[in-house]
C-alpha cells in the first residue's frame, strides 16, 4: 500500500489512528518537519499541530491538502511488481517497497475476487507497467498466456495447513 493510501485507511479507521500514521509519514516516509509540511500542504501550522497533538481531526479539506501533499512526494517508480489476490490477502503484505538485487523494487496491489477479475487485472498491471505478476496458482497457468511479463505463482505453505486445521474443528 503506498503513503497516501495508508493515510487515507488511517483516516477512516480513527482520528486517534491517523494521527499516528500522520506524524509517521511527515517523519519517516517524507523526513520533513511539521512546519516544512504545513507549509507545502498550505495547512496553517497550528491546525497541523492540533491533528498531530489529537486536539482536532481535520475537516475533509485539510485531509485533501494532507494527502494532496504526500501524493506529490510518492515516487512514481519505473519498476514494480504487480501481486494479484484477494483483499484480506493483499492486506497481509507489510512492505510496499524492497530491496532485490540492489534495485529498489515497488510491490503493487491488485485486488481480485474471481479468477475472470485476476485475469482483468493481470492485463491491466501490464498495462500499467508492472515488470512482473504474482499471482494464485488457480489463474497464473491462464494470466501466463495472456501477457508478456513473468507471471510468479504463490505457493502458501502454512496457511494451507491453517486452512485444514479450521476446517476439521468446523466438522466437529
Amino acid at each position: 500500500m503506498n503513503i497516501s493510501d495508508r493515510l487515507i485507511k488511517a483516516a477512516f479507521e480513527s482520528d486517534k489512528n491517523f494521527q499516528i500514521v500522520l506524524h509517521r509519514v511527515i517523519k519517516e516516509d517524507l523526513n520533513m518537519n511539521a512546519v516544512d509540511f504545513s507549509n507545502e500542504a498550505g495547512i496553517p501550522h497550528s491546525t497541523l499541530y492540533k491533528i498531530l497533538s489529537g486536539n482536532r481531526a481535520p475537516n475533509i479539506k485539510t485531509l485533501r491538502q494532507i494527502v494532496n501533499t504526500v501524493k506529490k512526494h510518492e515516487m512514481p517508480t519505473d519498476e514494480f511488481i504487480a501481486v494479484i489476490a484477494a483483499r484480506m490477502v493483499l492486506d497481509t503484505i507489510t512492505e510496499t517497497k524492497r530491496k532485490i538485487g540492489g534495485r529498489l523494487i515497488t510491490v503493487k496491489e491488485y485486488s481480485a475476487n474471481s479468477i475472470e477479475e485476476a485475469i482483468i487485472v493481470a492485463t491491466r498491471a501490464e498495462r500499467d507497467g508492472a515488470k512482473a505478476l504474482v499471482c494464485a496458482p488457480i489463474v497464473s497457468h491462464t494470466v501466463e498466456k495472456i501477457v508478456s511479463i513473468p507471471v510468479t505463482t504463490i505457493m502458501p505453505k502454512e496457511s494451507i495447513t491453517e486452512a485444514i486445521e479450521i476446517a476439521m474443528r468446523k466438522v466437529g
